[in-house]
Formats: structure tokens, sequence, C-alpha cells
């Protein structure tokens, strides 16, 4: 079972990520989705910090070897590849995925609150392609003290469990507003 959710996270990852379809993932791959985040904010700083934060998440790739001679990742090499060095450590999640989400709660909280509402989140997932009727039913699920907003700390907390839990009941595995099959 672990294996089995685990697997359909990174395989959704690797599915998103796919911008041209082929099947595999490329350096181009990781510039298109960093341009598809950076899309979600008018913050330049916020843009740059995006674009590149996807950009070394295609060098860390390269650099364990991932990608073929052809500069391709398949599906199964991502997911084992995210198994092995983002899933395995919580310091390599802090240097590849963090900065993604410290720059998306800087660009979308646009009150300054520290806390996204239900409309920034869901704003933000559907720039990002997912429905508002997921992503709402996503913020609900990811709002731990029920406040009716989502704070910097419950966003990453979200994202952490996303990447690192095997628990498919855990708030972060229903991040994208549905949760991963228990078997």
């Amino acid at each position: 079972m672990v294996h089995d959710s685990t697997e359909q996270k990174f395989t959704f990852l690797f599915t998103w990520f796919d911008r041209t379809g082929d099947g595999h993932l490329t350096r181009d791959d990781f510039q298109r989705i960093g341009e598809v985040f950076a899309a979600v904010t008018p913050d330049e700083s916020a843009k740059s910090v995006l674009r590149a934060a996807f950009m070394i998440w295609w060098d860390v790739l390269g650099e364990a070897g991932v990608p073929d001679a052809q500069g391709r990742i398949g599906p199964q090499r991502f997911v084992s590849a995210m198994r092995s060095h983002v899933a395995s450590d919580a310091a390599t999640l802090e240097r590849l995925v963090m900065p993604i989400v410290d720059a998306l709660m800087r660009a979308l909280d646009t009150d300054g609150s520290g806390a996204l509402t239900a409309d920034e989140y869901v704003r933000l997932y559907d720039a990002l392609g997912i429905t508002p009727a997921v992503s709402g039913a996503a913020f609900r699920r990811l709002d731990r003290n029920g406040s009716g907003t989502l704070t910097h700390e419950e966003f990453r907390a979200a994202i952490e469990e996303f990447y690192l839990s095997t628990d498919t009941e855990a708030p972060g595995n229903w991040m994208l507003g549905s949760p991963l099959p228990s078997g």
C-alpha cells in the first residue's frame, strides 16, 4: 500500500509536469512547468524564484543520473528518482520544493495576512489546471484548525505530507482535492 500511494502521487506529478504530453520529462518540460507556476503571480521576484526552483529540480535529477542518453526521463525513472532523491529526506524537499511553496505563498497572499483564503487557494490551483471544485475540497481538508484560511505553516505542512507521508489519510495527500486510494 505504501508503494502504491507513493507511486500514484509521483505518477500524477509526472503527468502534470509532462507539458508536451509525450510520455517523457525533459529540461524543456521543467522550464514549461516553471512558466506555468510563474504565470500565477504578477510579482517578478516570485516569478524568478519559481522558474529557478524548477530548474534546480531538473538539475538534481540530472546530477542523480536520472535522464537517459537523450535527456529524457520516463515515468518509472521519475517515480523511482522522486522516492530516492526527493521523498527520502526532508532536507532535499526543503531545497527543491519549499522555495516554490514559499514564493507561491508570498505571491498569493495578496492582503499580506500570512495566510491564504479559500479564494486565493482555489485561484492558484485553477491557474495550475486543477478545477475549483477539486481545489475547494482540498482547501477544506488542509485547513487543519478550521479557521477558514491556510497559514504558511499549514501550506508547508501539506506539501511536506504530500511528498513524504505514506499515510493516505494525511491532509497533505488531499492537497489536490482527492484522497489517494487506500489500496
